[in-house]
């Protein structure tokens, strides 16, 4: 399903370890598109630790790229990150509830940058934040005008 209800299409990245949900040690998160960005949350577990106590930095960034990346598949568009920055603000405990939004920022041609972030749920502070290039290698409803933000150059 996807965050709306309706069923998911049958898709290559049903095995995803962010959010294929037939993927047997994934992640499953469900995103939804909702005023103009892509959401979800996470709720990392004591398997997701670095150190003791602390969620391992790979998690949150598999989390945040996948937000990201999901704006573009559930708008029906096939893509593949190309670079991305992360910046850690704030540490993470395994079992605390993380909200993930992600949007486009701009886009030229088969080139969409995005940012991210992942907000504590319990007292919204910001414990990470993304900018990333994807490069689309298929529009599908990307194509759509006012799908995403364009620059020209």
């Amino acid at each position: 399903m996807t965050g709306d209800g309706t069923p998911r299409p049958p898709s290559a990245a049903n095995g995803c370890f962010v959010c294929g949900p037939v993927n047997p040690v994934g992640l499953r998160l469900v995103f939804r598109l909702e005023s103009g960005s892509c959401v979800s949350e996470f709720t990392p577990g004591r398997d997701h630790v670095g150190y003791p106590g602390v969620v391992h930095g790979g998690m949150i960034y598999s989390a945040l790229d996948d937000v990201m990346a999901n704006w573009l598949h559930l708008r029906g568009a096939r893509a593949y990150t190309a670079r991305c920055e992360i910046r850690y603000r704030e540490p993470a405990a395994p079992g605390e509830t993380l909200l993930l939004s992600g949007r486009p920022t701009a886009r030229k041609r088969r080139v969409v940058k995005m940012e991210a972030a992942a907000t504590r749920a319990s007292d919204g502070k910001v414990v990470a934040t993304a900018a990333a290039t994807f490069v689309v290698i298929d529009e599908g409803g990307l194509a759509d005008p006012g799908s995403a933000p364009s620059t020209s150059r």
